[in-house]
Order: C-alpha cells, then sequence, then structure tokens
C-alpha cells in the first residue's frame, strides 16, 4: 500500500460518525453553546439542509442552538439527499417559501456539504426569499471533486436510479444537461450574503473547492462530517447570524 493510499485510509477513519461525536462533550462545555440569549435571533428563519446520504437529523445540534437563541430552524426535508439535484433544489425552493410566509421574512439558507451545494443553487434562483447563505465544507467550485469513495457511492445510486430505484440520483446528475446547469448556477454570481466555512483537515472535501468567491470564506479546524459539532464553526455563526437578524428587523440602532 502506497503512503498517498494509507493517508487516505486515516482520512476516512477521522470522517467517521463516531469520532464526530467525540467532539461533543467540547462543544457542550463551550461557551459558544452555553452562552444563549433568546433574543439573538429576533424570530429570523433558518433552513438546514444537510449533507449527502444525510437527514435533517444530521443538524439536530444546529437546531437546537438555533433555537436556543431565538430563531425559527426547520428541515429542508430533502430526506437523505441522494435524490436529483434539480429536483431537490425544487423541494429546497419549496420549503423557503413556506418558511418565509410562517415567518414573515426572508430567511437563512444552511446547508452542510451537498446541502451547501443545494442552499446555494436555491439562493441564486430565489434570493428575494434568502436573507443569508450559508456553506459548511461545500464543494461549491467542483461538486466532483469530494473524495474518491464518494464519487464511487454516487456512480452506486446512478447505476440502482438506472435498473429502477426510485428517489436516487440519476446519469445526469453527474454529466449531461442536468450536471452542467447545476454547475453553472452553482457558481454563479450571489445577490445575498454568503458565508463558506471550510478546513484543511477536511477528509472529503478538498478545502479549496469551498474558496467561494462571492461569499465571506471563513477556515475552521475540523473534519468534515463533524462542522456541525465543532464550536469554531458556530463562533463564526454566531456574529453574521446575528447581525442578519438585526439588519432584518431592523434591531442594530435599538441595541
Amino acid at each position: 500500500m502506497t503512503i498517498s493510499a494509507v493517508g487516505q485510509l486515516r482520512s476516512l477513519a477521522r470522517e467517521h460518525v463516531a469520532v464526530a461525536a467525540l467532539t461533543i462533550p467540547r462543544l457542550l462545555r463551550h461557551r459558544v453553546w452555553r452562552d444563549a440569549n433568546v433574543q439573538e435571533g429576533a424570530g429570523l428563519g433558518v433552513v438546514l439542509v444537510p449533507g449527502f446520504g444525510a437527514s435533517d437529523v444530521s443538524l439536530s445540534f444546529a437546531t437546537t442552538w438555533l433555537r436556543d437563541r431565538g430563531y425559527e430552524p426547520i428541515g429542508a426535508g430533502v430526506g437523505f439527499n441522494l435524490g436529483c439535484t434539480s429536483e431537490l433544489v425544487d423541494r429546497v425552493e419549496q420549503r423557503l417559501e413556506e418558511h418565509v410566509e410562517a415567518t414573515g421574512g426572508p430567511v437563512v439558507l444552511l446547508g452542510q456539504s451537498r446541502g451547501g451545494g443545494l442552499a446555494r443553487l436555491a439562493a441564486a434562483r430565489r434570493p428575494d426569499l434568502v436573507r443569508g447563505l450559508v456553506m459548511l465544507g461545500s464543494p461549491v467550485l467542483d461538486p466532483l471533486g469530494a473524495h474518491p469513495h464518494v464519487l464511487l457511492a454516487a456512480k452506486a445510486l446512478t447505476r440502482l436510479s438506472a435498473i429502477g430505484v426510485p428517489g436516487l440520483m440519476d446519469g445526469d446528475c453527474l454529466s449531461g444537461t442536468c450536471f452542467e446547469d447545476n454547475v453553472a448556477a452553482a457558481t454563479a454570481p450571489l445577490e445575498v450574503p454568503a458565508l463558506s466555512v471550510y478546513s484543511k483537515s477536511d477528509g472529503i472535501v478538498p478545502w479549496r473547492l469551498s474558496l467561494d468567491p462571492y461569499a465571506e470564506c471563513v477556515e475552521v479546524h475540523s473534519t468534515h462530517t463533524g462542522m456541525g459539532l465543532d464550536p469554531d464553526v458556530y463562533l463564526a455563526l454566531r456574529p453574521r447570524l446575528a447581525e442578519w437578524a438585526a439588519e432584518r428587523f431592523d434591531l442594530r440602532d435599538a441595541g
């Protein structure tokens, strides 16, 4: 086995969900988790989009953190995020419309990994519904630039789709017109403020693929799967989310 192969295996081992879970005690002890101001979010809505192969449950800590600070978070309702990109963006857009109506104004889109890419596509399509965009470890510059093992899983899904298994991405998601249209849209200029969080320790998405030229890019020291559990991520999110909430409700002059 080559040195490169050993390094890839070690990176994947660090990305195991059990390893990510080891950071939970550190998060719960950290001041960014314990110091909660229920007025901070001022009822600003947030739609959370999970990563590839994950469900809304994967962002449950982020949901709790947001709710404790006065935001109104909901899941995007995209299931396990395994379907066609265009169809998933349609569902995110529908969820956006529903939450904007429920909360009375534009909301924040927060997505992890592929979820961040879907969130960006939805934000580019409907900037009128979006107050701000957050992407955590999202390969926006090249959706196919993730770890080879992830691409193998994606190709396996397209083969299952080809034999009739419903609800999965098909071949057009990895090549063809659908892929080309979404790649072009994923790198288009944004009309909303955006934050892209990346880590050079990311073992799934090469960090340079998260350097969105139309977003504020912030580095943290986290694994890919552990971003939703890392205190540094919440330290980066907190002031930006609070600013979006204050701007939306014109609360800055009132403190």
